[in-house]
């Protein structure tokens, strides 16, 4: 089994990752991309079909979700302490069928993320033609359809020589606390914060300083698909650049040594 592990930078000058549980008054968008709507990204580049067309075959998922759905992902936010600079944008939905209520002028308040951008960690099986053909594509700067981040108004690019391959190993028994470079699952039942009667549910190494520059970030993001509702499955995400200790890392089964740089990655 021919593996590759690589990570590209997309950005955006906008993006609009919309909460489905928000839409009176204010549309809200998550801060950080999350796998769903990666996958969606991912699809266009090698032109698969979405929601539009499983809707016309009467298919429950996407044809983009269902061919790339188990392929292990990683995302960095590349901005200070990961969190996006936002602005709400009020603007006008003038077709006939907006809202009835108004006279089919709908009025939208919408939150927007300004210049938007993340490094994508990509695990892809090359014997696999979709993701052959996605490492291709990437590699190549090339796209089947118009990536976007949430809306066709917000577009996406990558610069090629930017795309990044690495020798990898996985499993790796690590006998030193280390941070992980991109979003990852907070545990059950661990918690972030100091606590000297319960030193083994602590994941994050406090015998280190606190550094003017540390930070933690939390959002509860969308990780996939409900098979029965075809709602989104949630789960909770840290970004920090504090160090893990090494039992967190070697009990978790999903943590990558990427060895040209020294650096762990969590891709789920």
């Amino acid at each position: 089994m021919e593996e590759k592990l690589i990570s590209f930078d997309i950005k955006a000058d906008f993006g609009f990752l919309k909460k489905p549980d928000i839409n009176e008054g204010i549309y809200l968008t998550y801060n950080c991309l999350h796998k769903p709507a990666l996958l969606g990204i991912l699809g266009a580049i090698i032109g698969l079909g979405g929601f539009y067309k499983s809707y016309i075959q009467k298919k429950s998922f996407p044809e983009y979700f269902d061919k790339l759905g188990d392929v292990k992902i990683g995302i960095q936010p590349l901005t200070v302490k990961g969190n996006f600079i936002k602005t709400v944008i009020k603007y006008n939905n003038s077709v006939g069928y907006a809202s009835e209520e108004q006279g089919g002028n709908l009025i939208v308040n919408e939150q927007t993320l300004i210049k938007p951008s993340y490094r994508i960690f990509l695990l892809l099986h090359l014997e696999n033609t979709d993701e052959k053909k996605l490492y291709e594509h990437i590699n190549n700067s090339e796209s089947e359809f118009i990536p976007y981040l949430g809306k066709n108004d917000f577009q996406i690019w990558w610069d090629k020589n930017n795309v990044k391959g690495y020798s990898f190993a996985k499993n790796n028994q690590i006998a030193e606390s280390r941070p992980i470079e991109n979003l990852f699952i907070k545990p059950v039942g661990k918690t972030i914060r100091q606590n000297t009667a319960n030193q083994a549910d602590e994941i994050f190494d406090w015998s280190q300083p606190i550094t003017n520059d540390f930070f933690i970030l939390f959002e509860r993001l969308p990780i996939g698909y409900d098979e029965q509702t075809s709602n989104y499955k949630f789960d909770n995400f840290v970004f920090t650049n504090r160090r893990l200790v090494p039992s967190f890392l070697n009990d978790t089964s999903n943590i990558f040594h990427l060895r040209d740089e020294d650096k762990f990655v969590q891709l789920n």
